[in-house]
């Protein structure tokens, strides 16, 4: 069986996305390397295989135009609440945290925060299917 191992992101400024990455997620730089013209840089934490992958390319000025394809990194947390607080805290942003039902019951419980290039980061009560 295939399994999930990273997402690939294109950011501008390499120092400001680890900062982001660090603070939000406690995610540090597992691997990085260097190429003529781009970087990549694999950031996990000790909860999980899975990675988030920064792909820098090193002569780009101009911020990337993420389109209106609406799609998004998802994270779930032990308490939901507690973290809002602490990215509050962080200066990072967070949207208003949200609940979502679905056939009269419970099915989520979120918010987003957005990364310093535009990427939207849903962070999710872990409970129900969002282990």
């Amino acid at each position: 069986m295939a399994k999930a191992i990273h997402t690939m992101i294109r950011v501008l400024d390499e120092e400001r996305s680890l900062r982001f990455y660090r603070a939000a997620f406690g995610l540090e730089v597992a691997d990085r390397f260097a190429f003529d013209g781009f970087t990549l840089l694999y950031l996990r934490n000790q909860d999980a295989d899975f990675e988030v992958e920064l792909t820098v390319n090193h002569d780009r000025k101009e911020p990337y135009d993420l389109g209106d394809g609406y799609g998004h990194l998802a994270v779930a947390v032990d308490d939901l609440e507690a973290e809002h607080a602490r990215f509050e805290r962080e200066g990072l942003s967070p949207r208003p945290v949200k609940e979502m039902g679905h056939g009269g019951k419970p099915l989520a419980k979120f918010f987003f925060v957005q990364d310093p290039d535009g990427y939207l980061i849903e962070v999710l009560q872990r409970q129900g299917r969002y282990r």
